[in-house]
């Protein structure tokens, strides 16, 4: 299918195979072939050359584009490179990538998609986009403990100082969090900051997409007027 030429990155992202700063990756370490020869950065596609994608042909014969939500098993992981990968669980049809990641031991809410620009969008750290989760501690909650996990914490081995945030104490041992970004193991490290170890951590919406009562290991496909929310909310930041 011919279309208008585009940036190679934009192409791959566009085809749900990878983020335009993935692309750029794969591309500079010569994992990328268009008609033959190793891309170059910032080469442009009209979507009739064979393009080779780490050893895989890449098209457009699938054109619908899907959204799914899933709820993550724990001892899943996120990363389609390593073993016991969501992509391989989930087995769907269609090439399909995970959103952002839910850490190895963590459960829930985890959404997969084979458009690039969605998922793009989705992962804009600049848009500040709410990632709400329910999580149990090792020793009983304090309103200390609440008031400087809300109030952010400066993590020593990112260097970083995290966003304030919402936390609500759900019983003794359990609170909500609400972040907006996604940081590696943020919640435990936050956690670990206070002396508090994280015993189960579960993820229960993503913007308006919620994990709801969707069993552990299922999935169910995000359509109609919830997606339409969720793209007609991203578009207006």
């Amino acid at each position: 299918m011919m279309m208008e030429k585009m940036r190679l990155n934009k192409y791959l992202s566009s085809q749900g195979v990878c983020s335009r700063r993935e692309a750029d990756r794969y591309i500079e370490a010569g994992k990328v072939y268009v008609n033959g020869h190793a891309a170059d950065m910032g080469e442009k596609v009209d979507g009739t050359e064979e393009i080779i994608f780490d050893g895989q042909p890449v098209g457009w014969e699938n054109t619908k584009k899907v959204l799914l939500a899933m709820n993550k098993p724990k001892g899943i992981v996120c990363s389609s490179k390593e073993k016991d990968n969501i992509v391989d669980y989930l087995n769907y049809p269609e090439r399909v990538y995970p959103v952002g990641r839910l850490d190895k031991d963590s459960t829930g809410l985890i959404l997969l998609t084979n458009d690039g620009e969605l998922m793009n969008e989705i992962l804009k750290a600049r848009n500040y986009h709410e990632k709400e989760y329910e999580v149990r501690v090792s020793r009983r909650i304090t309103a200390d403990f609440i008031r400087g996990m809300s109030q952010g914490v400066f993590l020593e081995e990112l260097g970083v100082k995290t966003r304030p945030c919402k936390v609500k104490k759900v019983d003794a041992y359990t609170f909500r969090i609400i972040l907006t970004q996604g940081l590696n193991r943020q919640i435990r490290r936050m956690c670990a900051y206070f002396d508090f170890r994280v015993v189960t951590l579960k993820r229960i919406r993503i913007l308006n997409i919620l994990l709801g009562d969707l069993p552990e290991g299922q999935w169910r496909e995000v359509t109609g007027r919830e997606l339409k929310e969720l793209k007609g909310g991203m578009s207006h930041e």
